[in-house]
């Protein structure tokens, strides 16, 4: 890597780990049979490979019983660039800007009204609702009930298969399909009937313009909705509990431009990021003897000292990072797969914990419990309970 970071630079005193995920994360790993990449510069390198394909997130159970065009999350070469082009104006920064910022504020602002009223809120379940509120004006999914279809993609991702026998293989994935067909009879269908009379400015709509079947468009709804939603979840959960737990880090947030907030949310994510794991082959498939899977370890890679400066285990915004190394590491990948809803997660959560920590008395009633997520490779927090000072009138 070009302009590493020198050894004078490196933790003078023993590291202080500022982690919170850290113990479920070393010990649900689950690659102890792959090649494990932990060195940010060769990890990065892998993700921009054209030649790697997607391994992660059920790529090969798809890959087994798709027969119709691959999705974007695991399309490869011209076919993705095309697929990426032609949807990347609903995620460009000037669009999220333009186009969904007021949506933004004013579902924070709901939100935080009705915790506020109440007393007290589940911050998963709250952060669930402004993940899924946003996520699915972009990608169309805005003509069921909001809080019922953040229900099912959060149900969704829990009945995903994640390993085992084969008989629970075969439960997982029936029992993911029937909620994947409820998802589509109550969010997808309806969508797609309302586009079908009237074309919108968004993802289903562009979709049914380049003639994509209904089982198409629902695969990419899930891949929009759990890859997406689901994980920005996760995220707001985490940062509220970082920012909740560290008076000056609020305060710096609070005191910040929106720059300043988001510099500080990448800086989270680098040492949290909610996807721990992404999985690559690199090579063409001889036959039935496919390349073996790659692990490129992402909390790995983003406690690398030689890309992300002394003391990686610390939560330091001001970090001396390596050249070209972003805040957030390799959080939201890189190359072709690089996650294309980057600048809108990391908007909606800046906008949302500044609205909701500016509310009087805020304070965790309850830390989350953490547990692990194998589709996904990462953390799932629940059960954090958010209190404040009295109900408003």
């Amino acid at each position: 890597m070009p302009n590493q970071l020198a050894s004078a630079d490196l933790c003078p005193v023993s590291d202080r780990d500022d982690r919170k995920s850290a113990a479920i994360a070393r010990t649900a790993q689950g690659v102890e049979s792959m090649r494990v990449v932990r060195d940010f510069a060769e990890a990065r390198a892998l993700l921009r490979d054209p030649d790697a394909r997607q391994a992660g997130f059920l790529a090969d159970l798809v890959n087994r019983v798709s027969v119709t065009r691959a999705p974007i999350l695991y399309a490869h070469g011209a076919q993705h660039r095309r697929q990426r082009g032609a949807t990347a104006r609903f995620f460009a920064p000037r669009v999220v800007t333009s186009g969904y910022r007021a949506l933004m504020v004013r579902t924070s602002e709901d939100l935080v009204d009705r915790f506020q009223r109440a007393g007290s809120a589940d911050l998963d379940d709250i952060g669930l609702e402004m993940a899924v509120t946003i996520a699915a004006e972009i990608v169309g999914l805005t003509n069921s009930d909001r809080a019922g279809m953040a229900r099912r993609l959060g149900a969704l991702v829990t009945g995903m298969p994640q390993g085992g026998s084969r008989l629970a293989m075969i439960l997982g994935f029936a029992r993911g399909q029937a909620r994947a067909l409820n998802f589509f009879w109550r969010d997808v269908k309806p969508a797609i009937r309302a586009r079908l009379r009237q074309r919108c400015d968004d993802v289903i709509s562009h979709l049914l313009e380049e003639g994509y079947s209904h089982r198409e468009i629902l695969t990419e709804c899930l891949t929009y909705g759990a890859a997406g939603m689901v994980t920005t979840r996760e995220f707001i959960t985490m940062a509220a509990w970082h920012l909740l737990g560290d008076d000056m880090l609020r305060a710096r947030f609070l005191d910040g431009d929106e720059a300043a907030r988001i510099a500080i949310l990448e800086e989270i994510l680098r040492l949290e990021p909610v996807v721990g794991m992404l999985f690559r082959r690199n090579g063409t498939p001889a036959g039935n003897d496919p390349e073996p899977v790659v692990a490129l370890d992402v909390r790995g890679a983003n406690g690398d000292e030689a890309a992300v400066g002394a003391c990686p285990h610390r939560l330091d915004p001001d970090r001396k990072r390596a050249d070209k190394v972003g805040g957030a590491g390799l959080a939201f990948g890189d190359g072709e797969h690089r996650c294309p809803g980057a600048q809108v997660a990391l908007q909606e959560t800046a906008i949302f914990l500044d609205t909701l920590l500016r509310v009087p008395g805020i304070r965790l009633a309850r830390t989350p419990q953490i547990g692990w997520n194998g589709l996904i490779a990462g953390y799932e927090l629940r059960g954090a309970t958010l209190a404040c000072d009295g109900a408003a009138a």
